[in-house]
């Protein structure tokens, strides 16, 4: 018998990073996740900003979260930090321009 989940769900090498996301989509399971918890998404909510796929893929990677809850929480925590490496190293076009503007006495954002 083959797993509900693994038809929604697939791992595949050198895709999303080999994380775990919806099946035929690059839409990853932390995101659902990110969504659904960080956000307040309700999975119908999701499909409907997501509509390639299925209220059934919703719930299957929420059920995927919870049977691996130390992994994904791993991950989620690891891309966070990424993220925020990230902004510290590569400032913000904007912010540049701001301080560049208080230096000069100046607004110009051409």
């Amino acid at each position: 018998m083959v797993s509900i989940i693994s038809e929604h769900i697939e791992i595949t090498p050198g895709v999303c990073g080999g994380k775990p996301r919806i099946a035929g989509h690059r839409i990853k399971v932390e995101d659902i996740v990110i969504w659904h918890e960080k956000m307040g998404l309700s999975p119908d909510e999701i499909v409907s900003q997501y509509p390639t796929i299925t209220l059934a893929d919703v719930y299957a990677a929420l059920a995927y979260y919870h049977d691996n809850f130390e992994e994904i929480r791993q991950q989620i925590q690891e891309d966070e930090e990424f993220a925020r490496e990230m902004q510290q190293k590569t400032p913000s076009l904007v912010q540049q321009k701001l301080k560049q503007q208080n230096v000069n006495g100046r607004f110009d954002l051409t």
